[in-house]
């Protein structure tokens, strides 16, 4: 008897090593910095359930359980486009389209801008899910390489040049897995190149509040050679609670009626209920506050790993040290390859993810990805201590 086949694309995706060690939060003797998991002790729980309380009382009550428009809601559309006004992005209701979680939004934006064999440009190292999206797609990765600033413009414009890529993906602010931010010179520069070639550019921007250090960047999306190209994604997920499932995706006006149906295939909508619970919390939040709070807590976090780090790592070391977000990138001296390594530092009671996993060509096997914001100062010092034993052993 023949088994039906399944789809060959899938056979050149990997399982996401972050989602496989996800099963180790729960486990009491291993310290996990694998998981960019948000702190839960600072989500904002009264309040929501506050937010929920309103979104299921009064006459609104039975239209948030119903069909909505793809688009989302259009109170929280609203609160959203100010908001990103408010932080230096002008934004239309009219330009964003809710969706379920800022990785949807990158999905939708594959299915509506990529055919198999396309290529699409990917800093190195690269968030994981995303190429994760992009290969089931069908599409072809092209790396471009990246200093202690982000994506090198030069080497942008040569992947322009040589390969002729769809799409570019970049994100500039504190990026995952490496912590980098992409300097202002350098995204003036990327958004004319993407504008002189025709190229897409997808700015996925999970972590853009949560700064500890330095200036705020203007957006890629802002910049004046960006406005016909450049798709930004948003989520609360940091800020909010990643369990709300929501994000947003502002588009430019070509390419919205194409994302909007890619959407209704794959959901219809947004889940109505939470949508209108989100927009009871912003409209009766200061959020601005919420997320004050949640950065001093990650600032203090930040900083016990660095001072970890340098205790407990071999000599010849490195690590980038982000000015917010919620990753450091590590890069072991010698002939170390930490996918190997990991189950002994599992051994130790110790988790992070190895760096080969984030890369579209060849990996560098030397470097692995520690998270900061999920434990306590004191944690994490116990956490890069049995890491640094690891090694030593």
């Amino acid at each position: 008897m023949t088994a039906p086949s399944l789809n060959p694309r899938l056979s050149g995706v990997r399982s996401s090593p972050v989602r496989d060690l996800l099963a180790l939060t729960g486990v009491e003797d291993v310290i996990s910095f694998a998981g960019g998991l948000p702190a839960p002790e600072l989500f904002d729980v009264d309040g929501l359930r506050a937010a929920y309380d309103r979104a299921l009382s009064g006459p609104a009550a039975r239209r948030n359980l119903q069909y909505a428009a793809t688009e989302g809601d259009p109170r929280l559309r609203s609160l959203v486009a100010d908001r990103l006004t408010r932080r230096g992005l002008p934004t239309d209701p009219d330009d964003l389209l809710v969706t379920t979680g800022s990785q949807q939004a990158l999905t939708l934006l594959t299915t509506a801008l990529l055919s198999p064999g396309d290529v699409v440009a990917v800093e190195e190292p690269s968030y994981l899910a995303a190429l994760q999206s992009f290969t089931l797609a069908g599409a072809e990765l092209a790396g471009v390489a990246s200093d202690d600033d982000g994506a090198l413009p030069e080497a942008v414009e040569e992947v322009f040049r040589t390969r002729r890529p769809a799409v570019l993906y970049l994100v500039p602010n504190f990026a995952n897995p490496t912590g980098r931010t992409l300097t202002l010179e350098r995204r003036a520069r990327i958004a004319e190149l993407a504008a002189e070639h025709g190229v897409w550019v997808v700015e996925d921007d999970p972590y853009g509040e949560l700064r500890y250090t330095g200036a705020p960047v203007p957006p890629l999306a802002v910049q004046p050679a960006a406005a016909q190209n450049v798709l930004h994604l948003g989520s609360f997920s940091k800020i909010g609670a990643p369990g709300l499932r929501l994000g947003w995706a502002r588009l430019p006006r070509a390419v919205r009626p194409a994302v909007v149906v890619a959407k209704q295939a794959a959901d219809l909508q947004t889940s109505t209920v939470d949508q209108a619970a989100a927009a009871e919390y912003l409209a009766a939040t200061d959020l601005d506050a919420h997320v004050a709070g949640v950065v001093a807590a990650y600032s203090e976090r930040r900083d016990a790993m660095l001072t970890a780090l340098e205790a407990a790592l071999p000599v010849g070391s490195t690590w980038s040290r982000p000015d917010g977000g919620m990753f450091t990138w590590v890069d072991l001296p010698g002939p170390v390859d930490t996918a190997e390594f990991l189950p002994a530092a599992l051994r130790r009671g110790v988790a992070f993810v190895p760096g080969e996993a984030f890369f579209a060509g060849e990996p560098d096997r030397s470097t692995l990805r520690l998270s900061f914001t999920t434990h306590a100062p004191d944690r994490i010092a116990e956490g890069v201590s049995r890491l640094g034993r690891a090694l030593r052993a």
